[in-house]
């Protein structure tokens, strides 16, 4: 069964939100709190170690009313089954979004074409596991009998951007196995990569689901070149194995069929992570914890699958997105890991959510008449406040932030930490806030800059009332790690459901593509 169409703007409650804006609009974030004393409390969700405060946002309880009730007129409800149970609601290519089966810990049957695909997941699972063992115990060899000392996933998009983040993500669990990933067609980009490497003891991963896909295509041939200088046809079997569903051109570049991994076209490339693409994971941190990144995820899955949505995470980080996005005029969001882990976050999410819901055409095949996709984008903390974080707290432009942060370091430095925790606070304490003339009147008196008082103060003012999301998580480990990301995957398709858009294709991807072939054919 396909999703149910509706226009959000043609909703009661789209009507009462746009009348309530104009009451809440300019009202301080300050007003809110005095008037409720334990807004805090009541704006914040608790979903196993992960910590969701919510209350610096210019929201009441009427707002947050509103917001849900147009998420029950959207039909969500019905729309979150529909995503489970493996309905085809990618429409317009006919296939089914399944990729929280990848993850799935029950053995209940998902049917697709009638077809249960959930013993061919647990199979694939086991290849994983047993392929991760043998690489990492190092015994399966190149083709010299040396064990492997390097793994280089060769991939695009959500071939590279979903596990090249996980990797970096969780580098502190990482064993003795060195990774890299080439992705980028520019041949100075896989000319750094190899030019580092021993072509005896490195093996790659090449991931593409139709193994058509040119830059993975261009740069895995390019790969073979370098390898073929030093060993021969034959040993393209040992070094290399293949993420891809088209078994003939994975066998006619000679990899062997034992070391296919099979993918499924109800998998998108930007989800696909959890499946046999996420392969260099397991082999980068262990099959063991890789597995504890697949049950975060089932965890969060679990959670936006069943809990009403005044408690659900993903729902109320999605309706509060889309209150900015259509009511107030915003057009961009920040996302700010307060870890270096997680530089890659923002990236990954950027395809997540831009390529997801980049969509100017409805569920009907009409032109939208409001705005749908937000641009994302950010960085690490406390990097960020030596960055863009002025036009974020002084900027003309209302630009919603993601904090997240962790209660514990991995390393436990206790100084470093409760540094970067302290700016992590401060950071959405300081937007929240901001800082009156008033104050600034003060500050300069005690610093004795009076004489100054005239031509600064208008600068050294900070309006505040600058919402933010603060996400506080006890550590950073695989499982809440895989929470974390899906949380982001169910926040992107409660935002396409409201819009009333199909989130799960992406066309518009595809023209640069045909462009750029045309001009080398020409």
């Amino acid at each position: 069964m396909s999703l149910i169409n509706i226009n959000p703007t043609t909703t009661a409650s789209w009507k009462e939100l746009s009348e309530h804006y104009k009451d809440i609009k300019d009202i301080h974030m300050k007003s809110l709190f005095l008037e409720d004393s334990d807004r805090k409390k009541n704006m914040s969700l608790k979903f196993e170690d992960l910590h969701l405060d919510f209350s610096k946002n210019r929201i009441s309880e009427e707002t947050l009313t509103l917001l849900l009730q147009l998420a029950k007129e959207s039909k969500l409800e019905d729309a979150i089954e529909k995503y489970f149970r493996g309905d085809k609601i990618n429409a317009t290519e006919n296939r089914a979004v399944l990729h929280t089966a990848l993850r799935n810990n029950n053995t209940e049957p998902i049917l697709v074409d009638g077809q249960d695909i959930v013993p061919e997941v647990h199979e694939t699972l086991q290849k994983i596991k047993k392929f991760t063992q043998e690489v990492v115990q190092g015994e399966f060899k190149g083709y010299s009998g040396k064990p492997f000392t390097d793994v280089v996933n060769v991939g695009i998009g959500g071939s590279d951007l979903g596990p090249n983040m996980v990797v970096e993500g969780l580098h502190y669990y990482k064993n003795h196995l060195k990774t890299h990933f080439v992705s980028n067609i520019d041949g100075d980009h896989v000319a750094e990569v190899l030019k580092e490497l021993d072509p005896e003891t490195t093996l790659f991963v090449i991931v593409s689901k139709t193994f058509t896909t040119q830059e993975t295509l261009t740069n895995a041939e390019t790969i073979k070149k370098w390898f073929l200088q030093s060993a021969t046809e034959n040993d393209i079997q040992y070094n290399f194995v293949a993420v891809s569903t088209n078994l003939e051109k994975v066998k006619g570049f000679g990899i062997a069929e034992d070391n296919i991994f099979t993918m499924w076209n109800w998998v998108g490339g930007r989800y696909s992570l959890w499946s046999a693409v996420g392969l260099s994971i397991s082999l980068a941190i262990g099959f063991d914890n890789f597995k504890n990144f697949l049950d975060g995820a089932y965890a969060m899955d679990q959670h936006f699958r069943k809990t009403e949505f005044r408690h659900n995470i993903p729902v109320i980080l999605a309706v509060i997105s889309i209150w900015y996005n259509n009511f107030f005029g915003s057009e961009s969001e920040v996302v700010i890991p307060y870890t270096q882990y997680l530089q890659k976050l923002a990236p990954f999410l950027q395809q997540l959510s831009m390529e997801s819901n980049g969509k100017s055409v409805d569920r009907n095949g009409e032109k939208v008449t409001y705005q749908t996709g937000n641009i994302i984008w950010g960085n690490t903390g406390t990097n960020v406040q030596h960055a863009f974080m002025q036009l974020v707290h002084q900027g003309t432009k209302l630009i919603p932030v993601d904090f997240i942060g962790f209660k514990e370091s991995l390393y436990g430095n206790e100084d470093h930490h409760q540094k970067l925790m302290a700016n992590y606070y401060a950071q959405a304490e300081a937007l929240f806030a901001g800082k009156s003339a008033e104050e600034v009147h003060l500050d300069m008196k005690v610093s004795g800059d009076l004489q100054k008082i005239n031509t600064l103060l208008p600068f050294k003012v900070f309006e505040g009332n600058r919402p933010s999301n603060a996400i506080l998580i006890k550590k950073l480990d695989p499982r809440s790690l895989g929470s974390l990301i899906a949380i982001y995957e169910h926040k992107t398709f409660v935002q396409g459901i409201i819009w009333n858009i199909y989130s799960f294709d992406q066309f518009g991807v595809e023209l640069g593509k045909e462009l750029a072939n045309k001009l080398l054919v020409n």
